[in-house]
C-alpha cells in the first residue's frame, strides 16, 4: 500500500470560468486564465492559460481563442479537456507516467447531473483514476476556515467569473442556495456597454477587466477612492483610437443593475433560510468570497441592504481552491463530496 501511495498524484482543482487554480501538496502550483488558443484548420492547441490570454481578441483568422467554461460549467468539452491536460502538464511531474491520479474538482451548486457527468468525463480523459466533486460554496466555507460540520448556519456569497453562488451551510450540507449567472463576466459586459453608450468608445473584454480592477466600485461614494483610470479604445464616430479618463462613480453607475441582482439573490436565499439558521446568520453575518468580493464597496452595499454584517474573506480569489485542497486531504471524512457513484 505504501508503494501505491508513493505514486499517487493528488490535485485540487478550482475549474473557474475566468481562472483555473490547482493545488498540489498543499501549495498553489497553477493559477492561470481559463482560456485556450486553437488553430482553426488543424484543431491543434497553440497555447493555454496566460499565453492564450495574451492572444485573446488579438488573433487573425487562423487562430481562435476559446473559453471552455461559460457560467461556471463546461461549454466546450474538447477545449476543457485540452485546458485541464495542459495545466496538469505544466506541473513538474517526473513520475507522471506511473501515477495514480486523484482529483477533487470544484463545481457550481446549481449544476445539473448532465453537467456533473461532463466534468467527470473531462477528468477521465486526463487519466484521473479517482475523481470527486465539491460545490463551490462548500469549498469557499472550508477555505475561509469555517467548521462546516457544526450545527451552525453560515451564509457564503461566492462571486466568481461566471456565477454568483449564495448558500447557507450547516451540518456538512447546503441547506438552501441561490445560483445566478450574474458575476465578474457580466460586470465586464456592463462596463463595455456603458463605455459604448456614454462615451461612444468601443473597448474589448480585456480592457473592461482592467477598468473593473482599477476603478470598479459598487458604491457611488467611497472613503478611499481610486484615481481616475485612462481607457484606450476605438472612437465609434471617427473609427480612430482614442483615450478617455473614467472615474469609479461612472463604473458604479454601470454596474448598478448587476449588483442589484446579486442583492436580490441574497435576499431570496435569506427568505428561504430556516428560522434557527437565520438566528445563527444574524450573529455570524455573511461571508464574501471569489474575485467579485474585491469590488470596492460591495460589502457595504450588501450590508446596507440586509442590515447584517458582511465579512470579506482574506485573499477571496483563492478561498475556493484552498477549501478544495482541504477537501482533497479529507476525502474519506467529508460526506458532501460527490463521486461518480452518487450521480
Amino acid at each position: 500500500m505504501k508503494f501505491f501511495n508513493f505514486f499517487t498524484q493528488e490535485l485540487a482543482i478550482d475549474l473557474g470560468t475566468a481562472n483555473t487554480l490547482i493545488i498540489q501538496d498543499g501549495k498553489i502550483v497553477i493559477d492561470e486564465p481559463s482560456i485556450v488558443a486553437i488553430h482553426r484548420k488543424t484543431g491543434d492547441v497553440i497555447a493555454i492559460g496566460s499565453k492564450a490570454m495574451q492572444m485573446h481578441e488579438k488573433t487573425h483568422e487562423e487562430i481562435k481563442t476559446v473559453r471552455p467554461l461559460k457560467d461556471g460549467v463546461i461549454a466546450d468539452f474538447q477545449a476543457a479537456e485540452a485546458l485541464i491536460e495542459g495545466l496538469i502538464n505544466m506541473i513538474d511531474n517526473k513520475k507522471r507516467f506511473f501515477t495514480h491520479m486523484k482529483m477533487v474538482i470544484c463545481i457550481p451548486s446549481g449544476i445539473t447531473e448532465v453537467e456533473k457527468r461532463a466534468v467527470f468525463d473531462s477528468a477521465d480523459h486526463v487519466d484521473s483514476k479517482e475523481t470527486y466533486l465539491i460545490h463551490e460554496p462548500m469549498a469557499a466555507a472550508l477555505g475561509i476556515g469555517l467548521d462546516v460540520e457544526e450545527p451552525v448556519g453560515n451564509m457564503i456569497i461566492d462571486i466568481g467569473g461566471g456565477t454568483t453562488e449564495i448558500a447557507v451551510i450547516a451540518l456538512s450540507g447546503i441547506v438552501c442556495d441561490q445560483s445566478i449567472r450574474t458575476a465578474g463576466d457580466e460586470f465586464n459586459v456592463d462596463i463595455m456597454n456603458f463605455m459604448k453608450r456614454e462615451h461612444n468608445i468601443l473597448i474589448g473584454e480585456r480592457t473592461a477587466e482592467q477598468v473593473k480592477i482599477h476603478v470598479g466600485s459598487a458604491f457611488q461614494v467611497l472613503e478611499n477612492p481610486p484615481p481616475d483610470y485612462a481607457v484606450n479604445g476605438r472612437d465609434l464616430m471617427t473609427g480612430i483610437p482614442k483615450q478617455i479618463k473614467i472615474s469609479y462613480q461612472e463604473i458604479a453607475l454601470a454596474l448598478d443593475k448587476s449588483v442589484a441582482k446579486i442583492e436580490e439573490a441574497v435576499l431570496k436565499a435569506l427568505e428561504v433560510t430556516p428560522p434557527e439558521l437565520s438566528s445563527d446568520i444574524y450573529k455570524t453575518g455573511l461571508y464574501l468570497t471569489g474575485g467579485g468580493a474585491l469590488l470596492r464597496g460591495l460589502d457595504k452595499r450588501i450590508a446596507q441592504k440586509t442590515k447584517l454584517p458582511v465579512h470579506v474573506a482574506e485573499d477571496p480569489l483563492r478561498a475556493v481552491v484552498r477549501g478544495t485542497g482541504i477537501a482533497l486531504k479529507n476525502t474519506d471524512k467529508f460526506s458532501f463530496l460527490i463521486d461518480r457513484k452518487s450521480i
